[in-house]
C-alpha cells in the first residue's frame, strides 16, 4: 500500500513543483537579468546543499564526478539557462512549458536508438495522443513575435538538454547519491552561467517577490524538483519518467488561473482529459523493462 501512495505521490509531486517552476521563473525576471538569477539561484542551492553534505562521502572515482557533471551540465544547466532565456525574451512559461513537455517524444525515440529500451505501439499512441491534449490545453490562437521566436528557440535548445540530459542521467548515473551528485551538479552549472553574465546588463533588485522567486527556484526547483527526478529515473524506465512531462503545462495554466486568475476555457477541460488517458496508455503499455549495458 505504501509503495503504491509513494509512486503517486513522487510524480505528482514532481509536476505540480515543476509546473510551479516556470511562473515563478517570469516572477524573479521581472527584478533580475536572466543569467544574474540563474547564478544567485545555483549558488544559493550550492550553499543549501553544503550544510547537508558535510556527513555524506563524494565519490571516489574521478570518472563518475565527470559523469555526475555531465548530467548536471545538460539536464540542470543547459536546460535552466535555454528555460530562463525562453521566458527572458518574452515567452509566456505556458508556452515555454508546451515545449519543453514535448519531452517525451524525444526520449522515447532516443530511449529506443542508445538504451535498447522498447516502446509498446500503444504506449507511442499515448504520447501523440498526449500532444494532442498539451495543445488543446493551450489553444492555437498564440502570435509568435521576433522575441518570441528567439525564446521558441531557447526551449527547444532546454528540451534538448533535459532530454540527453536525463539519458544520461539513467545510464552513467543510476546509483549517483542525490546530494552529493546535486552539489556537483550545481555547482559545475554555475560555472557554466558564470562566463554568460558578461554578455548581459546585470540587474538584480532585491524584494520580497524576488527572494520568493529565488528560495524556490534554488531549494524547491534545484534541489527538490531535481531530486525526485534522479529519483524517478533511478526506479522506473526513462520513456516511462518522461512522460510525465506532458503535464507540465496543464499545471501551468492552473498555476496562472489561481495565481493570476486567469481564465480556463473549455478546450483546456478537453485538454486536461486527454492529457489523463495518455497518461494512463503510457503508464500502462511499456512492453519490458530498461537493460542498460555498464560503461
Amino acid at each position: 500500500m505504501f509503495l503504491k501512495l509513494k509512486s503517486f505521490i513522487v510524480p505528482l509531486a514532481f509536476i505540480t513543483l515543476s509546473g510551479a517552476g516556470f511562473v515563478f521563473i517570469q516572477m524573479g525576471l521581472t527584478y533580475a537579468s536572466s543569467m544574474a538569477f540563474l547564478e544567485l539561484r545555483y549558488l544559493f542551492a550550492f550553499i543549501v546543499l553544503l550544510f547537508v553534505v558535510f556527513k555524506l562521502k563524494f565519490p571516489n572515482s574521478l570518472i563518475e564526478i565527470f559523469h555526475i557533471g555531465i548530467a548536471g551540465i545538460l539536464s540542470v544547466g543547459v536546460f535552466s539557462i535555454a528555460c530562463f532565456n525562453s521566458i527572458d525574451y518574452g515567452l509566456s512559461p505556458a508556452f515555454c512549458s508546451l515545449i519543453i513537455s514535448l519531452q517525451p517524444i524525444v526520449v522515447s525515440f532516443l530511449a529506443m536508438r542508445f538504451l535498447g529500451e522498447s516502446v509498446s505501439i500503444k504506449a507511442w499512441f499515448g504520447l501523440l495522443f498526449g500532444l494532442v491534449g498539451v495543445i488543446l490545453v493551450l489553444g492555437f490562437d498564440s502570435e509568435i513575435n521576433k522575441n518570441e521566436l528567439i525564446g521558441f528557440l531557447f526551449a527547444v535548445l532546454g528540451l534538448l538538454g533535459m532530454s540527453f540530459g536525463s539519458l544520461y542521467q539513467k545510464k552513467y548515473c543510476s546509483n549517483m547519491n542525490l546530494i552529493t551528485g546535486g552539489v556537483i551538479q550545481t555547482f559545475v552549472s554555475a560555472i557554466v552561467v558564470l562566463p554568460l553574465l558578461y554578455f548581459e546588463d546585470i540587474r538584480v533588485s532585491f524584494n520580497g517577490e524576488f527572494i520568493i522567486a529565488l528560495f524556490y527556484m534554488s531549494v524547491i526547483a534545484s534541489i527538490g524538483v531535481m531530486s525526485l527526478l534522479y529519483y524517478m529515473i533511478r526506479h522506473g524506465e526513462v520513456s516511462k519518467v518522461s512522460s510525465l512531462f506532458y503535464l507540465l503545462p496543464v499545471v501551468s495554466v492552473l498555476v496562472a488561473y489561481f495565481v493570476l486568475d486567469n481564465k480556463i476555457e473549455s478546450n483546456v477541460f478537453i485538454g486536461i482529459i486527454i492529457v489523463l488517458i495518455s497518461m494512463g496508455l503510457i503508464n500502462k503499455n511499456y512492453s519490458k523493462k530498461l537493460v542498460i549495458k555498464k560503461a
